[in-house]
């Protein structure tokens, strides 16, 4: 029994790595993947609705497709207004960022001993082909994924890959307990996308809103920048107060007014995203915070951007498919911060 044990230890030992190196290696198939299996969670009930009012499958993907183009669009739309405001804004906020730019160039050289003669010699060492490159190659990618998710989801939809009858044949080997935990995790997906969507839209209005009131500039770019980083759990408010403190220096005088707006993102943030969200969370959904922590490292190391995104509700099911078997629930509690 104790050589049985220990065997099964190694070999965890040496695939568990395997597992995670793998999931590095091939990210362009798991990545839109593991999106679109989130995706058509989300439309499954509705998918369900159609077929009790006797519309075709087919014709019922067609439906959630448009569905999901027609949110496309608004979001585009969005880009598209908050770009219209940037290139329409007056020439003074250009103005005043040169001359902070200069002045912070300008101590730059003071303090580190850097020397630059010009300022188009400084951004040349940042710009260059290679730059160029990788941002294409990173568009390329990205449009890439796009349409691999797109083709996934519309699997998923039809029922090609039914997540339910996977677990009931590899995981869970009973059908009951597979349909019952399918539906849980169902329900917890939903849940997390409704409320983690209701907390971004809240904290983006909140951030374009402090923004207007204290005279900064681009509060639609801003605002719209703020709901779409939250989704990145607990790096995102923490990129959106930084970023958006130093754009604010550029405008605002180092004065009170600028401490008060820096105060009131911070307040937008913690609002959301640390009092309202764990409360509309509920306690069954709950998460330990050095939990969330190691999940962020460690999917944002696999893969990048799309890894911090995906991290909480990976740990998610993670955690659901744990709490069915006896011998994990241990590890299920640990990652709830239950004792």
């Amino acid at each position: 029994m104790n050589q049985l044990r220990t065997t099964n230890l190694l070999l965890s030992i040496i695939v568990i790595p395997l597992v995670f190196y793998l999931l590095k290696t091939l990210s362009f198939i798991f990545i839109p993947l593991i999106f679109s299996m989130f995706i058509a969670l989300l439309f499954l009930p509705i998918m369900r609705w159609l077929s009790r009012k006797s519309i075709p499958k087919p014709i019922s993907i067609v439906l959630v497709i448009l569905l999901i183009v027609a949110g496309l669009k608004i979001g585009v739309e969005l880009i598209k207004v908050s770009g219209r405001e940037i290139l329409n804004s007056e020439t003074e906020f250009f103005v005043k960022a040169e001359e902070k730019f200069d002045d912070l160039l300008l101590t730059a050289q003071e303090t580190f001993g850097i020397e630059v003669d010009s300022k188009e010699s400084f951004f040349k060492k940042f710009i260059h082909e290679e730059t160029i490159g990788v941002t294409l190659n990173f568009l390329q990618k990205t449009l890439t994924m796009i349409l691999m998710t797109v083709f996934f989801v519309v699997l998923w939809l039809a029922e090609s890959i039914n997540i339910q009858k996977v677990m009931n044949n590899t995981l869970l080997k009973l059908k009951h307990t597979s349909v019952k935990t399918f539906i849980r995790i169902e329900n917890d997906l939903i849940k997390f996308v409704k409320v983690k969507f209701a907390v971004s839209l809240a904290t983006g209005i909140g951030t374009g809103l402090a923004c207007f009131f204290f005279d900064v500039s681009f509060p639609i770019f801003w605002g719209l920048f703020a709901f779409l980083i939250n989704f990145v759990q607990m790096v995102g408010s923490i990129v959106t107060v930084v970023l958006l403190s130093a754009f604010a220096f550029i405008e605002l005088d180092p004065t009170s007014i600028l401490f008060f707006f820096i105060v009131s993102i911070t307040g937008v943030q913690v609002l959301f995203g640390s009092i309202l969200e764990p409360i509309f969370m509920g306690k069954s959904f709950s998460l330990n915070v050095i939990t969330v922590l190691v999940m962020l490292m460690l999917w944002g190391y696999i893969w990048g951007v799309a890894g911090l995104i995906l991290a909480i509700p990976i740990t998610v099911v993670l955690k659901i498919l744990l709490e069915q078997f006896d011998n994990t629930k241990v590890i299920a509690n640990l990652l709830s911060g239950k004792t």
